[in-house]
């Protein structure tokens, strides 16, 4: 909104410390990574302003709770919109007191879709060093002319400079070559070897459909990959083995098209020729968030796991950030077999998220990230493009929420003030919506989502 500072253009090591609301890396973790105030080889990202975005204060001391009685009512009507297919699970907690002020099948547990990628940014800011930036590295082989290609799990490593989004600035595999190529100097480059081994595992979820990698929603996971496997022009598909392809393209850049590439690892005690790093934990999460990046969900899921002690697969993933989940708001609610919400076989409670969300409003130093992720109603990220309508309009920059939607499931949950000023968590999930009818049951969330903030509900 005008006049109004982004969240976003504020240095992040700044935001972290800020005040603001919204309308332990393990052993392992750290030989893959370096904090933010490391010196680099290379010149590390730095964030770059964007449009600005509504930011939601703290409610008043005095602004009135919303009754349950009066939710109940002005969102009565909105629950029944045969849009929702006959089947919400809605949950509505106070951010103050953390009282669940509606509850409409909010402890059943439901298919999340990507409102999951919630719970992932909350796990991965409390169980990661925020200010961590993943390091792809090149190292010398141990043939003459060889040099390995080291990943360490960068969802956003690319090829070249030039995001249209502009934040945060990713590492380059041109700026990794360029480094390289200078440390090789007129040694003709023989082949390339890949090293992938910071993860292990299948490389597609429990619950996928292989139309996800055809169909360019996400890469098969893994520790290695350039534009998370993207095709030069387009979105899909995506390589089928992102690692390989990021040793081709090493290889294209230092003049060796035709090298072999395969996988391998470097000698012990091997030269490092160069490396790159990658945005930090923090900024990782506003990727997350803001563009509902799959590829992000599950790099992020992977570094907890590694912080935890577990395996960096899918099911350690699924360990890990359950754990750390249950630290911050206990008694659980959460079963979630990915990083991206793209699983069919997750569940979450709708008033697990809410409660979730409740703590990370009440905690902004540690999670402004995640609140500076929420796309804003009518505004930017996956809400971009709606509440433009008249029976919408007035939550636009009020209402901060993350979507997710798959076939048969829409979901909305975030944070909101409502017209007396209290700030409220929700959750709202419709899992029957008759198949191809999602836009219609976007249209009746945000609808509801209106509702709930428009009221004062005494």
């Amino acid at each position: 909104m005008p006049g109004v500072t982004s969240l976003r253009a504020t240095p992040l090591r700044l935001l972290l410390a800020a005040v603001v609301l919204v309308g332990g890396a393990g052993t392992a973790a750290a030989v893959l990574q370096q904090r933010d105030d490391a010196p680099p080889a290379v010149a590390a990202p730095q964030p770059d302003p964007v449009p600005s975005r509504a930011p939601l204060l703290p409610a008043a001391a005095d602004a009135p709770v919303p009754s349950a009685a009066g939710l109940d009512a002005v969102v009565a009507a909105a629950l029944a919109d045969p849009a929702l297919g006959g089947q919400v699970a809605a949950a509505v907690v106070d951010v103050r007191t953390g009282e669940v002020l509606l509850d409409r099948r909010g402890a059943t547990p439901v298919t999340p879709a990507s409102t999951a990628k919630i719970a992932t940014a909350v796990a991965a800011l409390h169980a990661l060093d925020p200010l961590a930036r993943p390091v792809t590295r090149v190292l010398a082989g141990a043939a003459p002319g060889e040099v390995v290609l080291v990943g360490a799990g960068d969802a956003t490593l690319a090829r070249t400079a030039g995001d249209p989004a502009g934040y945060p600035e990713r590492a380059t595999l041109d700026a990794l070559a360029a480094a390289a190529r200078a440390a090789l100097g007129a040694a003709p480059l023989t082949r390339v070897l890949v090293d992938d081994t910071a993860w292990s595992g299948p490389a597609t979820g429990p619950g996928w459909t292989p139309g996800y990698v055809t169909g360019g929603d996400v890469a098969p996971v893994s520790a290695l990959a350039v534009d998370a496997g993207r095709p030069p022009v387009g979105r899909a598909p995506r390589a089928a083995d992102t690692a390989l392809r990021a040793g081709q393209l090493l290889a294209e850049r230092l003049g060796a098209p035709a090298a072999p590439v395969a996988r391998g690892t470097a000698p012990p005690g091997a030269a490092e020729l160069a490396r790159v790093t990658g945005p930090t934990v923090a900024q990782q999460v506003e990727v997350l968030l803001t563009r509902s990046d799959n590829d992000v969900g599950e790099s992020l899921a992977r570094q907890v796991a590694v912080a935890r002690g577990q395996a960096p697969t899918f099911a350690g993933a699924e360990a890990a950030v359950g754990q750390a989940l249950a630290e911050v708001v206990p008694g659980g609610g959460f079963a979630l077999r990915d990083g991206s919400g793209l699983s069919r076989e997750s569940r979450l409670q709708p008033v697990a998220l809410a409660r979730l969300l409740a703590e990370v409003a009440g905690d902004p130093g540690q999670y402004a990230p995640v609140l500076a992720g929420l796309p804003v109603a009518g505004f930017d990220g996956t809400l971009a493009e709606r509440y433009d309508d008249p029976l919408t309009a007035p939550a636009a920059g009020v209402v901060r929420g993350k979507t997710g939607t798959l076939n048969g499931v829409s979901a909305l949950a975030g944070l909101l003030r409502t017209a007396d000023g209290r700030l409220l968590a929700f959750d709202l999930t419709a899992d029957a919506v008759p198949l191809g009818a999602n836009r219609a049951a976007e249209g009746a969330l945000d609808r509801l989502a209106t509702a709930l903030a428009s009221c004062g509900c005494r």
